[in-house]
Formats: C-alpha cells, sequence, structure tokens
C-alpha cells in the first residue's frame, strides 16, 4: 500500500497570463529600472573570451580586423528606437551590423549605443521611459560592448535622430580629446603640460565615426511626408551614415533607388540582409502578451521576468497615446503652416 510520493510534472505549460513572477519586493536601488529579487539562481557571468570568440561564426576575421586597427576606421554604433519592449532582433541587429562592417576590412566597430526615445514621441503603446531603460539594462547586461545611453530618453519634448547624433557625436569627441591628452601626458613616461595649442592639433579625422543603426522600415520612412526633414535626411547621411537591416524580402535598393536623397547618398548607407528567416517586432510582442502567449526565446528572459513584474503591456497601456498625434508629424505640420503663411 506504499504510494510514492508526489513528483513534479517534467514539463509546465504556462501563459503570459498564469505565469507569477517569484515573490520578492522591488529593489531599493534608485536606478529607473528598481532591479528585481528573484528565486531564481543569479544568472552567471559569461567567460571572458566567449563573447569575442564564439558569438558569431566569424571571430576569426574579427580578430583579423583588430590585427589591423591601425589601418581601418573606428565606429561606433547607435540604434535610436522605441524599444518597446527591446528584442532579441534589437540586439542582432548590432552583431549583424558588426560582422557586415569587419568583412569590408575597412571599419573597426567599437562599441553600440543603444539610445531609446523619450516618453514625448507620443507614440501609440508606449510605455514609459523608466521602463523601457530597465529591460534595455537587463537586457545587455552580458554583452561587453553594447552600452544603454539615456539622454534621449531623459529630454521632456522629443528630440529628432539627427540632434541625437550631434550630441553623441559631440561626446565621442569630448572622449577622443581626452584620451589623446592623456595619452600625450604618458608618452615615454614623462609628465608634461598640455597647452590648448595640442588639442587643435587634434584631427577630427582620426576619431570613430559615428553610424546610425536601423532597420528597413527606417529607411522606408524617409519617404513618409511629415515625419523626417529632408536637411535632416541629409545631415544623417551625409554626415554620419547609416546601416541598415533588412530582411531579403525587402527591397531596399528600389526604395534608395527612387529617392534622390538616397541615391545621392547611396555610397553611405550599408545595407545588410538578414538571412535567416525572422519576423520579431515589439509590436507583435505586445499582442503576444495581450493573447496570454509565450514570448520566450524572442525577448531576453531578463526582460521577461521584468514585464511579468509590472505587468506591463496589457490592453490599458497599449491604448496610450491612442489619437494622439506623433510627435514629428505635430511639429514639422505646424512648421508648415507657419512658413505657409
Amino acid at each position: 500500500d506504499r504510494k510514492p510520493p508526489d513528483a513534479p510534472p517534467l514539463f509546465s505549460v504556462a501563459t503570459a497570463t498564469d505565469r507569477k513572477p517569484p515573490d520578492a519586493p522591488p529593489s531599493s536601488s534608485s536606478d529607473s529600472g528598481t532591479a528585481l529579487a528573484s528565486s531564481k539562481p543569479p544568472a552567471q557571468s559569461a567567460p571572458a573570451s566567449f563573447a569575442n570568440n564564439t558569438d558569431t561564426l566569424n571571430a576569426e576575421l574579427r580578430r583579423s580586423t583588430m590585427a589591423n586597427r591601425n589601418t581601418c576606421t573606428e565606429v561606433v554604433l547607435l540604434a535610436c528606437g522605441s524599444f518597446n519592449p527591446i528584442t532579441n532582433m534589437h540586439l542582432r541587429m548590432f552583431e549583424l551590423a558588426r560582422d557586415h562592417l569587419h568583412e569590408t576590412g575597412r571599419y573597426l566597430v567599437l562599441r553600440g549605443i543603444i539610445s531609446p526615445v523619450g516618453d514625448a514621441y507620443k507614440k501609440k503603446g508606449l510605455v514609459e521611459a523608466t521602463h523601457r531603460v530597465a529591460m534595455i539594462e537587463k537586457a545587455i547586461q552580458l554583452s561587453d560592448w553594447l552600452t544603454l545611453d539615456t539622454w534621449e530618453s531623459k529630454q521632456n519634448e522629443w528630440v529628432e535622430t539627427v540632434k541625437v547624433l550631434r550630441h553623441h557625436c559631440e561626446n565621442l569627441k569630448n572622449q577622443f580629446v581626452t584620451d589623446k591628452k592623456n595619452a600625450t601626458q604618458c608618452r615615454k613616461g614623462k609628465k608634461r603640460k598640455i597647452e590648448d595649442k595640442d588639442v587643435c592639433l587634434i584631427d577630427e579625422k582620426d576619431m570613430p565615426q559615428l553610424m546610425l543603426l536601423c532597420g528597413g522600415d527606417v529607411l522606408e520612412s524617409f519617404g513618409v511626408p511629415d515625419l523626417w526633414k529632408k536637411e535632416d535626411i541629409e545631415e544623417i547621411l551625409g554626415t554620419f551614415g547609416m546601416v541598415c537591416i533588412s530582411r531579403h524580402a525587402c527591397n531596399l535598393q528600389k526604395c534608395i533607388f527612387e529617392s534622390d536623397i538616397l541615391w545621392q547618398c547611396r555610397n553611405k548607407i550599408h545595407l545588410v540582409t538578414e538571412w535567416i528567416d525572422n519576423d520579431i517586432s515589439a509590436t507583435k510582442v505586445r499582442r503576444a502578451l495581450r493573447r496570454g502567449h509565450s514570448i520566450k526565446y524572442v525577448v531576453p528572459d531578463p526582460v521577461i521576468d521584468y514585464i511579468l513584474w509590472h505587468q506591463l503591456y496589457d490592453q490599458h497601456s497599449e491604448d496610450r497615446n491612442s489619437g494622439v498625434v506623433l510627435a514629428p508629424f505635430q511639429r514639422y505640420r505646424e512648421e508648415s503652416s507657419r512658413n505657409a503663411v
């Protein structure tokens, strides 16, 4: 009559609605993301050599590029967007862009920057920037080259992409000058005073080049009336350049050919095709959550935990900014009306 003890099932099926986060109080940290305690063991950091040597199939090419860095243009990639929420495809865009630029033999990617848009963008379904910033922090916590910048997200008004690029370009310049001065001070182990004239000798051509990283939908949006200024597009492409990730079904070459502005700057646009079919988008992730479906393997696990804990992306949040005019449309249409008068 002895019965074996009850054993837990081998497989557990749960949806986003019946899954519950571990009972744990929110962290008291002042960080905007509010790190959460969890009953799961803490994630172990990847070995130092893992990200550099085994994350992509062309690690050997990457090492070769590093060896020839003196002949390569150093690049910093900047991705702007809602990241509502950040997905694995957002992260994969950086990997694809870095691989492509390294394969040319002309560029060395130093780091990637993720800049989430502020709440004033007024996009439908956009949750608060504090949540989106926190999710990005969790998504990149194991990356050794991706960083988060919150400057754009903290602005009270919507900031045009070209102004975000200028902001980061100025930051790069200041960092470059500082590094150059420090290197000069320590040359041959001798300390010496740095005069202002030494700063003037720094050639900005030696600075890392800032490039905008985006998906094919952004390139196509350049043709949407009142969404972009013509002069902003010219500066983005002419001054900074762009790495554009497209799915194989997209015809961005046709998009470039049919636009006079894009055609003139076509040499500054790096088109990268994602040959591994996927249709991941933040919009579909939010819809899956509203349907109570799993989003595992589509969004990083720490981000999923954060979403469940804070109960983000329900019908109420999706209706946020419903009926509100998107910030670019409102601003540019008002400018057009004033100019017409």
